[in-house]
């Protein structure tokens, strides 16, 4: 029986996750800043088939407890098979209309707290033999996007940081997936900050149109227990990532031209 981690599993892409796992018998750990919500998923994951599914409310933008977090789930769960970090923040202003602040916040979110996470679950993977770390990226954290400086930042951020504990850790056990979500219909833009930050209030039509977080759950669990490096999610958006890899002045021109909200 496996024991997955997930953060940011109140909504979105990793509820679905949360669901999906705990039909398939995992026992879960959740953690997100929105307590009321996560009960609800955990009472839903349980009838779905979860053995034993642990709350583990925290808000992210709380770097001291991080460490003592990871430790306490650790121990009571017994164990973390797969820790999939996937809570985030994203924005919706202008570099001119993103302040230091906004900045510093969503470095915390989006960076500092999963690599805090990570950094204490590792080690334990590796002295109990091994184990699974996804992190939730995007494609924004592949070329920069007009309106997500600071999100764009901290995703790219998360590439450069995971790739070296895949590097130092491959070889005891230890294995990194980045899932790279295109447009998913998910909150993320309805909660993303705006000028003063405030929340946006309103879904992108773009992402409004994305694939199901259903659809995403069954391609991110796919790709993890398939020790995937990079596991992209979505649909026609994604021809940025090749088009990024092989022809970065057209991937330039052309996020240029996208329309960000």
């Amino acid at each position: 029986m496996e024991t997955v981690w997930i953060t940011g599993a109140s909504s979105g892409i990793g509820e679905a996750c949360a669901l999906r796992w705990a039909a398939e018998g995992a026992k879960l750990v959740l953690t997100s800043h929105e307590p009321e919500k996560l009960v609800e998923v955990a009472a839903q994951c349980r009838a779905a088939g979860a053995p034993e599914v642990l709350v583990r409310p925290y808000d992210f933008r709380n770097p001291e407890g991080l460490e003592a977090l990871a430790e306490e789930a650790w121990a009571a769960a017994g164990r973390i098979d797969i820790l999939y970090l996937n809570a985030g923040i994203s924005q919706r202003t202008t570099v001119e209309d993103t302040p230091p602040q906004m900045n510093r916040l969503i470095l915390e979110v989006n960076f500092f707290a999963p690599t805090t996470l990570a950094r204490v679950i590792a080690a334990k993977m590796v002295a109990a033999g091994g184990g699974k770390i996804a992190v939730t990226t995007s494609i924004a954290g592949r070329f920069g996007f007009p309106l997500r400086c600071a999100y764009s930042a901290s995703k790219h951020a998360l590439y450069g940081w995971f790739e070296t504990l895949s590097a130092e850790y491959y070889a005891k056990g230890l294995r990194v997936t980045f899932i790279c979500p295109g447009r998913v219909r998910t909150n993320i833009s309805v909660n993303s900050l705006d000028k003063g930050g405030v929340p946006h209030g309103v879904m992108d039509p773009g992402q409004a149109g994305g694939i199901t977080p259903e659809k995403a759950a069954r391609i991110i669990i796919r790709g993890i227990r398939r020790s995937r490096r990079e596991v992209p999610v979505g649909s026609k958006e994604l021809i940025m990532l090749p088009i990024k890899r092989f022809f970065p002045g057209l991937a330039a021109r052309l996020s240029r031209r996208i329309k960000p909200m």
